[in-house]
């Protein structure tokens, strides 16, 4: 081998070794992965975020530029990003530039706690959402071998990108360039699926073309961005029930489960709606949005709605939920004396439902995730959490 190959690879091993210390790399056949896949063929180019105040901007990396610090970055355990926007990537620009993160290749250590959460054996086939850069496709490639593997990807440049790198790399999975929410038929019964984007739901198609006992391991999320990872089996009946895993975790939402933007016509209404309604001291303050757990729980009791934070005309900041598939706000503000006051209107009273779902959980003592359960029949999902006081219940449908 050249001196590039040998750095390399001797990378991939302290890579390895820093992956089993730190508890994320469990097992030999997982870790031959780590060690044999070359990442570096999968992050030719990535943003790195700036060391800049103010807004986020993000410095494009790229191998040409200088070889060694590329390299070293490309092996360390973190999340690069590989698109902003949707359709900027680090080849297009030559200095700091802003924007939101559409597409990344997601640091080992979660890729490969995930793939031992898993839990796959010999001759499983794999469905993965989310083909991103490839790195994770390719990893499970040389433990299942490729053609056990199917992986979707819905961005078309992304996709091929993936494929020609997946193939450089010398294996040829199944690649499907469509809707991952939708699944792939053709390569199906399926014995695991694996999400690297994030669900507000478990689309049916998931449950459909799984085989009974297959597990689903997929990133939970809402529109308030609480995450939580969920691993469910899917029982004789196409049904699917589990838990979550402990920790926190987080993916970019799948792009058909966005959420709605909040256009001017809608912020004006927002805005004079709720300013018209009758304020009343709010339990539970705006605050809640800055609580991992306690944002989670706030968008399983309103699942339809988004949050947005705002002034108006200059003024102090003020929380909105809104809820177009109902036509309801909220508004939380901060008084003087430090405390809450909520104004609301339309037929869902969203804060109240909000209230309600977090002073549950408050009562049960603000358990973590792993003691939140989750159920689905692909139609209507349904969270709860077991508590002295009985069982509180969060459900959302199609």
């Amino acid at each position: 081998m050249n001196d590039d190959s040998d750095r390399a690879a001797a990378l991939r091993r302290r890579l390895a070794d820093d992956l089993e210390a730190s508890g994320d790399l469990r097992s030999k056949l997982w870790r031959h992965a780590v060690e044999t896949v070359p990442r570096h063929l999968f992050l030719t180019e990535f943003f790195q975020r700036a060391d800049t105040p103010g807004l986020t901007h993000w410095d494009p990396v790229r191998r040409d530029h200088d070889p060694a610090r590329w390299l070293d970055l490309v092996y360390q355990n973190e999340t690069w990003v590989t698109q902003l926007d949707r359709t900027v990537g680090p080849h297009e620009v030559t200095g700091p530039v802003g924007g939101d993160p559409s597409s990344s290749s997601t640091l080992p250590g979660l890729v490969v706690r995930m793939l031992e959460d898993l839990d796959v054996v010999d001759a499983v086939n794999v469905l993965e959402i989310g083909t991103g850069s490839g790195y994770s496709t390719a990893l499970m490639c040389d433990r299942l071998g490729e053609k056990h593997v199917t992986s979707i990807e819905v961005d078309p440049d992304i996709a091929a990108r993936a494929s020609v790198t997946i193939d450089a790399a010398g294996y040829r999975p199944r690649l499907v360039c469509g809707d991952g929410l939708a699944g792939d038929l053709q390569g199906a019964p399926y014995d695991r699926v694996i999400a690297t984007c994030s669900v507000r739901m478990i689309p049916g198609a998931w449950l459909e073309q799984a085989a009974p006992g297959a597990v689903i391991l997929a990133t939970v999320t809402g529109w308030f961005h609480g995450f939580g990872l969920a691993r469910l089996t899917v029982g004789d009946d196409g049904t699917a029930e589990g838990s979550f895993l402990p920790g926190t975790v987080s993916f970019m939402i799948a792009r058909p489960q966005s959420a709605p933007a909040l256009d001017d016509s809608s912020r004006s209404e927002l805005i004079a709606a709720t300013a018209a309604a009758e304020p009343r001291r709010a339990v539970v303050g705006g605050d809640i949005r800055h609580d991992w757990m306690g944002r989670f729980v706030a968008q399983l009791a309103a699942p339809r709605a988004i949050w947005v934070t705002m002034s108006v005309d200059g003024g102090p900041l003020v929380e909105y939920i809104a809820d177009a598939s109902s036509r309801s706000w909220a508004a939380v503000s901060r008084d003087p004396d430090d405390g809450w006051s909520v104004r609301q209107v339309g037929p869902v009273p969203l804060w109240d439902d909000i209230e309600a779902g977090v002073m549950a959980w408050e009562r049960a003592g603000s358990p973590s995730i792993e003691h939140f359960r989750i159920g689905t029949d692909g139609h209507r999902q349904t969270v709860w959490l077991d508590t002295d006081g009985g069982t509180v219940r969060w459900s959302m449908s199609e």
